[in-house]
């Protein structure tokens, strides 16, 4: 077990839901390592593997929608970082915005307003990137 240094070591986030998860690690500088949408049967074991591969330094669990069910399953895991809860308000709207900025609409789409549109896959994933820059953007500014 590493002792978690969010100043150092990348931080890991995870939009926490009731069937599925955002995960997202993001060195220390904000550049993407890794992100996955899992369901919420399987994040802990996601998280400890992805925590032992990044050497995180900092865990960070959204605090809305099933954000408890996700600690206690992180816990009951034997996850070797303790989670910090930080605030999600408007991380999915944001996270959807961050979709469609990673990946713009193509061929007849492009023509329709991206606020008409829907994702063709769930993008909890760009939630969890949206957590992780706000925890790290908030590093910055103490």
């Amino acid at each position: 077990m590493h002792k978690p240094d969010p100043a150092r070591g990348p931080v890991l986030a995870v939009d926490p839901g009731r069937d599925k998860c955002g995960i997202a690690v993001l060195a220390a500088d904000g550049a993407v390592r890794h992100r996955a949408v899992v369901s919420t049967d399987q994040v802990a074991q996601e998280v400890a593997r992805l925590v032992a591969e990044h050497a995180v330094g900092q865990l960070l669990i959204g605090d809305r929608t099933a954000s408890r069910e996700v600690t206690r399953a992180l816990r009951e895991a034997g996850c070797p970082l303790a989670p910090l809860l930080v605030d999600e308000h408007r991380s999915s709207e944001a996270g959807r915005r961050r979709y469609f900025e990673d990946n713009p609409p193509r061929g007849w789409r492009r023509l329709l307003p991206v606020a008409l549109q829907t994702p063709p896959r769930p993008y909890d994933d760009c939630a969890a990137v949206i957590l992780a820059e706000r925890y790290l953007s908030s590093l910055r500014t103490r």
